[in-house]
């Protein structure tokens, strides 16, 4: 088996260029993953949060006017 693994580590470096790469490419890969789940995360939240302000108005313990002002501040934007 030790056989192998130097086997396997002579390979690799002589195909260094293959090898960054890939690396590479799955790290490029997994960030605009991530990042498509971050910002997916972040509209579900936003929108939650727009459905609860129309049910506060809807229920009357909000005024329109108040609805408004917490809409269009948007502290998230700025995160």
């Amino acid at each position: 088996m030790n056989n192998q693994a130097v086997q396997v580590i002579e390979t690799l470096a002589q195909h260094v260029e293959l090898l960054i790469f890939g690396g590479m490419t799955i790290c490029g890969v997994l960030a605009i993953v991530f990042g498509s789940i971050a910002s997916v995360l972040k509209r579900v939240a936003t929108e939650r949060s727009r459905r609860e302000i129309a049910a506060y108005i809807a229920e009357g313990s909000m005024t329109p006017e108040q609805g408004e002002r917490l809409m269009a501040s948007n502290p998230g934007k700025n995160a």
